[in-house]
């Protein structure tokens, strides 16, 4: 039998794109969140829902109550965010090595402005 995967500190790109709806506008109900959403894809009410759910089983946003509906708040930093990134690229393509990745990056700047 096979065992469920490790939770991984990157989330999936829909809870990313919530997220990202999340920091733009601070907090929000779900019908908030999807209405910053729609500019990128239409997606039901439904699925923001899920997702926003998923996210706070997760920790990675808060809920409040207000009134028939939940308010939704960010626990997780952009930056927060961008740490697990460059971690996450790191591991995979760096063998773990930030330094090796950030000599990459200069490397790669360095090639664009010589060009």
């Amino acid at each position: 039998m096979r065992r469920p995967a490790p939770p991984r500190d990157m989330p999936p790109p829909l809870e990313l794109e919530c997220l990202k709806a999340l920091w733009e506008i601070g907090e929000g109900t779900v019908r908030d969140v999807r209405d910053v959403m729609v500019g990128n894809r239409d997606l039901a009410y439904t699925t923001v829902m899920t997702v926003l759910d998923r996210l706070e089983k997760r920790g990675r946003v808060s809920r409040k109550k207000q009134g028939r509906s939940y308010v939704y708040v960010p626990k997780l930093s952009r930056e927060e965010l961008r740490g697990f990134a460059v971690k996450e690229v790191a591991d995979r393509f760096f063998d773990g090595s930030q330094e090796a990745l950030a000599r990459f990056l200069r490397s790669q700047n360095e090639d664009r402005e010589a060009s």
